[in-house]
């Protein structure tokens, strides 16, 4: 990478880290300051926590396309703007009713897709996976830093404090983007990095992707209704005060023990299994939540376990949605992936919600059942997935013809799928790295 696509890979990540921050720091405490809100019941409760994934749903793929139209960086910062006024209007406010208005407001700043159409922008053919790498383990880094850092915050700020450090952090992102990020000269088209409206049909046509898209619904769907009742769990045990120390240690420490089991899972091509073995830990999990009504320990042994299944599928499901996605339509994919993540969140808060009014924990636990139920199913009788790595690769114009490049491609030994852009210079690859004739593949280009 150059300077300016290193500069631009790690300002574009700290500007969903701050952005993702603001978003999930709300999770684990909203339910214990919910005495604080007029109007307040479990079942608005639960809106408010899932409130933003019904507008990051709508307009995730919308603010990307606009991005086309008015210019990356200026879309970008109206999302933040709005993002900023949705915390502003969510701290100020004394009802849930204003509460729900405000997350509403946070996830109407749907960026994520514009960011990554910066990204491209920003960055050489043969550098964008590692670019988009970087962003990834930043929304993973995000989520976890939000867990313990809401309790925290809260606990010295209250809610109103808790909504006010979002709206900082919409700033900082906002600076970022003023200062730091380059602004591209040109707009790159990039098939892993855009949404094509003419091929989001295909994904609803494809049945292994859409265990995969029904997968991260669910996961997020559970992630919500849980937590609209775990904080209050939690309080029962131990002071408000220590809730950020236990969900670092739940969160390192289930962390750190699901690295091996990524590793061990590629290496020995048994990914289908441990993705199984790691749903099936969802249910365990929620065993043991029914039990941390009577006892702490088994409260803290079920986030534990959840999150230990959570963090592996969560970091999973993306790689295995682009190892099926289709050689150059990932930014299609990945922008269908992303709006079923966020309407996940956004029905599990508010039916988790509901279910904790009506049918107190027990129906709450059976409600993050049944779509975990069907996922499970869903997993057993899929197919091993296909151990590829997507590559792009900027071709040589020296070779002569461009488009005629595709057959010659895909006869290299580990070359699975192949699609050539003549007018960008640039092939979109899956490939099979253990068996990839690396030198053969390099006559033709740049990876």
């Amino acid at each position: 990478m150059s300077f300016v696509e290193l500069k631009a890979a790690v300002s574009l990540t700290m500007v969903f880290v701050f952005r993702m921050l603001g978003l999930f720091m709300v999770l684990p405490v909203l339910a214990l300051f919910a005495e604080d809100l007029k109007g307040a019941s479990p079942g608005l409760i639960g809106i408010a926590i899932g409130a933003y994934g019904f507008s990051q749903a709508m307009l995730q793929i919308p603010f990307g396309w606009l991005s086309d139209r008015w210019g990356r960086k200026p879309v970008i910062l109206l999302g933040l703007f709005i993002f900023l006024l949705g915390s502003l209007l969510a701290a100020q406010s004394t009802t849930i009713e204003g509460v729900i208005a405000g997350r509403i407001l946070q996830g109407c700043g749907a960026i994520a897709g514009a960011v990554t159409a910066l990204m491209a922008d920003l960055t050489r053919d043969q550098h964008r996976t590692k670019a988009m790498a970087m962003i990834g383990m930043g929304i993973g880094v995000a989520f976890a830093i939000a867990m313990v850092l809401g309790p925290v915050v809260s606990d010295i700020w209250g809610l109103s404090g808790l909504f006010i450090s979002n709206a900082l952090m919409a700033v900082a992102a906002m600076l970022v983007i003023i200062l730091l990020v380059p602004t591209p000269v040109i707009k790159r088209r990039d098939l892993n990095c855009s949404v094509d409206r003419q091929g989001v049909h295909q994904v609803f046509t494809n049945p292994e992707l859409l265990r995969h898209i029904i997968g991260i619904f669910a996961l997020h769907f559970v992630l919500m209704a849980l937590f609209v009742f775990i904080p209050e769990l939690l309080s029962k045990g131990y002071e408000r005060s220590a809730h950020g120390v236990i969900y670092l240690a739940v969160m390192g420490f289930s962390f750190v023990m699901m690295i091996p089991l990524i590793i061990f899972s590629e290496r020995q091509r048994l990914l289908k299994q441990c993705y199984c073995l790691s749903i099936i830990l969802l249910f365990v999990a929620f065993a043991l939540f029914y039990q941390g009504v009577l006892s702490s320990a088994m409260l803290l042994a079920g986030l534990f376990i959840f999150f230990f299944g959570f963090n592996f599928l969560e970091a999973t499901l993306p790689s295995l949605v682009s190892k099926l996605a289709p050689a150059g339509t990932r930014g299609t994919v990945m922008g269908v992936y992303s709006t079923s993540q966020f309407l996940g969140a956004a029905l599990g808060g508010s039916l988790g919600g509901f279910a904790i009014e009506y049918g107190g924990i027990a129906g709450a636990i059976v409600l993050c059942t049944i779509p975990t139920a069907l996922w499970c199913w869903l997993s057993v009788t899929m197919k091993q997935p296909p151990y590829v790595s997507t590559m792009v690769m900027a071709l040589n114009p020296e070779l002569g013809d461009i488009s005629s490049m595709g057959e010659q491609l895909a006869g290299i030994v580990g070359v699975q799928e192949v699609t050539v852009l003549s007018a960008e210079k640039t092939a979109y690859l899956k490939v099979d790295k253990q068996a990839l004739n690396w030198s053969e593949l390099k006559q033709f280009g740049q990876c």
